[in-house]
């Protein structure tokens, strides 16, 4: 199905990407049938997560086999906007209604993601039927996505609680696993600066994917391939991927345009404080709820300031009522785990959604 997102920006939902994982066991009716929703990074390729949904995939088909096992888990998860060129018209750049297209910024991402959960929540079932629990995967600035979709589902639910059906306050949101999350301040990270240099910086804020695309066009896509192959070491999910972003018309503009947006929006957190707790006491009783959000940090991350992660554990340590699990990781994976590190994440979140699940 098309539709608009901004006046001059046709998105066209039936050609973005996207990667499902259904459990072979979604039609038990007898079982809680639980959508778990991935929301990538920046640049944001779902295809980058492949590895890590696949062996997610598995570790639950082995939980649901055991006996006793009431959940059956789907695995669903799409693209951000703009960074496959087929998924939006025109190009970045051209002219609509007199207005030249711009790329998506990350409120609309937000908004194309509560979208998404909406409309899976209501047809990956199929037959009408809907998901018992909805929970939310975030990566990096997916993290972020994450919890404004929380924080907008909450507030639909306050001002309409017998919320229609179809819409965001009406999908039963339990829980998310957010990884390598920038939630605030990422503007102080030692990436962040970088990018927030470029922004403040009016050359560079007008030219920069210009320059990024030139270059990368500079080479033929064997030298490419070579490059990110053998020299950056990126196994073959990885590099198919970079490749595709690269030789891309628009992806690369549009994972600038985007990055310099978060330098501007991911700033002081923003929300209430009983985002962070269990919102009805009889949600609780009915689900078992004992965690609402799983943070897992980096020990070093370049997209994340130690001092700004440090100060956001201190916060959520000091809520009494909050729910959330505080992981920093002693194993040294990166960032961008879902490069070398998918089966050791997937591992870490089947973990998780255990817990959430109460298996």
């Amino acid at each position: 199905m098309d539709g608009t997102i901004e006046r001059t920006t046709l998105v066209r939902e039936d050609q973005v990407p996207f990667l499902e994982y259904p459990s072979p066991r979604q039609g038990d009716l007898g079982r809680r049938q639980c959508l778990i929703f991935l929301i990538p990074g920046n640049p944001g390729l779902v295809a980058y997560y492949e590895p890590f949904m696949k062996t997610l995939r598995e570790l639950l088909d082995e939980k649901e086999a055991k006996e006793g096992c009431g959940y059956a888990f789907h695995l669903c998860g799409r693209n951000l906007l703009g960074f496959d060129d087929a998924d939006h018209e025109p190009a970045f750049g051209a002219a609509a209604d007199g207005v030249p297209t711009e790329p998506f910024s990350l409120e609309e991402q937000i908004q194309w993601c509560c979208r998404q959960v909406q409309q899976a929540n209501s047809s990956a079932l199929g037959d009408g039927r809907v998901f018992d629990d909805v929970v939310l995967i975030g990566h990096s600035v997916g993290a972020y996505i994450s919890l404004e979709i929380f924080n907008r589902h909450h507030q639909a639910r306050r001002q309409h609680p017998s919320t229609p059906p179809g819409l965001l306050g009406s999908v039963k949101l339990r829980a998310g696993i957010l990884l390598f999350p920038t939630v605030s301040h990422i503007a102080q990270s030692s990436s962040g600066q970088k990018l927030d240099l470029i922004r403040r910086t009016t050359f560079l804020d007008r030219f920069a994917h210009h320059i990024a695309k030139g270059f990368a066009d500079l080479w033929p896509r064997w030298v490419l391939g070579a490059i990110v192959r053998r020299i950056m070491g990126f196994p073959e999910h990885a590099a198919a991927a970079t490749l595709r972003f690269l030789g891309s018309r628009d992806g690369i503009w549009q994972a600038l345009h985007m990055g310099k947006d978060e330098m501007r929006t991911i700033t002081e957190e923003k929300w209430s404080e009983d985002l962070w707790e269990i919102q009805e006491a009889e949600e609780e009783e009915q689900t078992g709820l004992r965690t609402k959000f799983f943070f897992y940090f980096a020990k070093s991350d370049h997209w994340v300031a130690d001092a700004c992660r440090d100060e956001f554990i201190e916060k959520r340590n000091r809520h009494e009522k909050g729910r959330t699990k505080i992981v920093i990781d002693e194993e040294n994976v990166p960032h961008a785990f879902c490069i070398h590190h998918s089966e050791l994440m997937a591992e870490k979140v089947k973990l998780c959604i255990e817990d959430i699940a109460g298996l």
